[in-house]
């Protein structure tokens, strides 16, 4: 026998409604980078997606009205950091608007292409960026992998109910 939904209380289609269905859908955390005009820009982002292993290509989702949309827009190449479960920190301050994202503590380097690096996160990689599709109030950026490092250790963050969180075992 299978589970009937309760379909008394049905919410009409809204952000909210949205909001409220996708804070119940455990995420991956990986945050974004590409250099910028002043300097380089990134975000913590729960939309990563693998979309094609032939080529290797991926997604993310970014708001037009973020503060790093004006340099992804224009941006060539950017960079895709996984983060691990020691990385709470740093996604709250790529998550938190107004924050010197890559000041003390964050430590990162100059990469291939001119991507910010970020350092000791579970897998980083530079892609080229192939198109932005609008999508709402956001874009989906297609992006093809150049390069990239797999080998960081630890587990991964997730995103799950509005905070940074662990796997459990």
């Amino acid at each position: 026998m299978t589970a009937t939904p309760d379909l008394r209380t049905p919410r009409l289609a809204s952000p909210d409604l949205l909001r409220s269905v996708f804070r119940r859908h455990a995420a991956g955390v990986a945050v974004i980078t590409a250099p910028g005009e002043t300097g380089p820009v990134g975000f913590t982002a729960t939309s990563l997606t693998s979309v094609s292993a032939e080529p290797p290509m991926l997604s993310f989702g970014i708001g037009t009205g973020a503060s790093s949309w004006p340099a992804i827009s224009e941006a060539g190449h950017v960079g895709v950091h996984i983060l691990g479960e020691h990385q709470r920190e740093l996604a709250a301050t790529f998550a938190r608007s107004g924050a010197d994202r890559f000041g003390a503590p964050t430590s990162w380097r100059e990469g291939p292409e001119g991507v910010p690096v970020l350092d000791d996160v579970l897998a980083w990689l530079v892609c080229r960026v192939v198109a932005r599709v609008p999508a709402g109030d956001h874009r989906i950026v297609l992006a093809e992998v150049v390069l990239g490092d797999p080998a960081g250790a630890g587990r991964p963050l997730l995103y799950h109910q509005g905070r940074f969180t662990a796997l459990r075992d």
